[in-house]
């Protein structure tokens, strides 16, 4: 089933009130700052949540966890506790978050390849945002 762009649009940017609609949620899960990173990460292999930090950088252990959980309930992300001593917690993409993984490493290629190009345009904008507060 096809959606126009038109009709996606619409329904991701719908918002009634305070509550949002799903669909806008979801992306906003996926396209997080850690969102992003933890699914880019797990595409590789699943990990501990202490390696998993490692591998990130400088994200806080609640943001990690509240991340974790978020990805968890949207079904992305399968948390598999073991009963051991020390408790072991490994991470992993469920078949759905794999497929959103794979979508967001799409765009981080992207933006790999066109970084050159995004740096032109933000000088092109600085020296043209620099010379109109001059006047």
């Amino acid at each position: 089933m096809s959606v126009s762009t038109e009709n996606l649009l619409s329904e991701v940017m719908t918002a009634q009130g305070e509550a949002m609609c799903p669909h806008r949620l979801v992306l906003e899960h996926v396209t997080s700052r850690w969102g992003v990173l933890v699914l880019l990460q797990l595409l590789d292999r699943p990990y501990r949540f202490s390696e998993l930090r490692r591998a990130i950088g400088r994200v806080s252990e609640k943001m990690l966890t509240q991340t974790l959980q978020t990805l968890e309930r949207d079904g992305l992300i399968h948390r598999d506790a073991k009963p051991v001593i020390p408790p072991r917690v490994d991470y992993s993409l469920t078949d759905l978050g794999h497929e959103a993984a794979e979508q967001v490493r799409g765009l981080a290629e992207w933006t790999a390849r066109r970084m050159d190009a995004v740096q032109e345009a933000r000088e092109r904008y600085d020296a043209r945002k620099a010379g109109s507060e001059r006047r």
